[in-house]
């Protein structure tokens, strides 16, 4: 089973995976931090790129 997991202490809240990816990151208002918007997000190749593009490399996808 796939999973993103997001290490929100190294994560910055730079939004960049919200804007690459909307449907499946958002940032929470009380922490600032990124957040899946769905416990069980399909993976895709936004996904992936949204990892890649992570400043503080704080996004893992697992498969």
């Amino acid at each position: 089973m796939a999973e993103i997991i997001i290490d929100t202490y190294q994560c910055s809240g730079c939004e960049t995976c919200v804007e690459m990816c909307p449907d499946i990151f958002r940032i929470d208002e009380a922490t600032e931090r990124a957040a899946l918007i769905t416990t069980s997000p399909v993976i895709t190749d936004a996904v992936h790129q949204a990892a890649a593009f992570c400043p503080e490399k704080c996004i893992e996808v697992i498969e």
